[in-house]
């Protein structure tokens, strides 16, 4: 299994324990749409509210250094966006994770 559909995996089942495992301790999250960074433990702790679902999740491109994915994600509080992500691995573990997103009709 790739990195980033173990990522998905973990996202879609809420894994806290997991995400900790597949983020390298330096993991830095931009998120373009709103310019926020976020750390590890912030997206550790989001994980586990399990506020996130990815549907559709399509990997374009992957190796040892960097990966794209395209993904539909669904919030709890009803929200959709179309999202592309890349990442950059390091130690075979996510160090940096970018994305930007499309609002969708609810």
């Amino acid at each position: 299994m790739s990195i980033i559909q173990k990522l998905v995996k973990v996202v879609n089942e809420g894994d806290s324990n997991g995400a900790k495992e597949i983020m390298h301790d330096e993991f830095k999250f931009l998120m373009h749409t709103s310019g926020k960074t976020l750390s590890k433990e912030d997206v550790v702790k989001w994980v586990g509210m399990k506020d996130v679902k990815l549907d559709k999740e399509r990997v374009l491109f992957e190796n040892k250094e960097v990966g794209f994915m395209h993904a539909i994600a669904s919030f709890k509080d009803g929200n959709k966006e179309a999202v592309m992500s890349y990442y950059k691995f390091k130690d075979g573990k996510i160090v940096h994770q970018e994305t930007g997103a499309t609002k969708l009709p609810k």
